[in-house]
């Protein structure tokens, strides 16, 4: 029986076929562990990376700085005439009454609030003498000479005293007693009223 089973050709083949395909399927095996179990992981490693997408570009802000300089104004020119709107005038009398040959002194104070010194005419404050509807005196038409011009610095009084000598017009005849309002003509000051005795 072992003779005739070595000697049938079949039999001897088909060992060599059984041997063959275990071969073939030990390499094949062997392959298909060494590759990570097919490319099915790689796929889905691809889908994983495409199902991601990187993100956009981070826009950074854009900062604009502006300079505004500022002009420094013109400084004032000294020197110039006064304008009235820059000057406060005040018109005072040391008392209210006067007795017998006193005569009324008026105090005039001008102030320059303007932002430069000027010049200022002190011919231009008349002080004006009324009685009722009655004008007695006037400090600019009997006034003799010419009156200089001063320099007003800013905030520094400027102090003039006139006196009436108690005659009406700018002649020699005496005024009567009673009461009597002294003011600065054109200019915005508070009117002083005196009696005379």
């Amino acid at each position: 029986m072992r003779g005739n089973a070595e000697g049938d050709p079949r039999a001897y083949w088909r060992r060599r076929a059984i041997a063959l395909a275990g071969v073939v399927g030990s390499v094949g095996l062997l392959a298909w562990a060494c590759t990570g179990g097919g490319d099915e992981p790689v796929k889905n490693a691809g889908a994983v990376e495409s199902a991601s997408p990187p993100p956009p570009p981070t826009a950074m802000p854009t900062v604009t700085v502006t300079v505004t300089t500022t002009p420094e104004p013109e400084p004032a020119r000294d020197g110039g005439p006064c304008d009235d709107k820059d000057l406060v005038f005040t018109l005072s009398t040391p008392k209210s009454t006067f007795n017998g040959s006193e005569h009324p002194d008026f105090r005039i104070t001008v102030v320059n609030t303007g932002k430069a010194s000027c010049a200022f005419d002190t011919g231009s404050l008349d002080v004006r003498i009324t009685s009722g509807s009655d004008d007695i005196w006037s400090s600019a038409k009997c006034r003799e000479g010419n009156q200089p011009k001063k320099t007003l610095k800013r905030g520094v009084p400027l102090v003039e005293t006139i006196t009436w000598n108690r005659k009406r017009g700018c002649g020699n005849e005496n005024t009567r007693p009673g009461t009597y309002v002294a003011d600065l003509k054109d200019k915005k000051a508070k009117k002083q009223i005196f009696h005379l005795r």
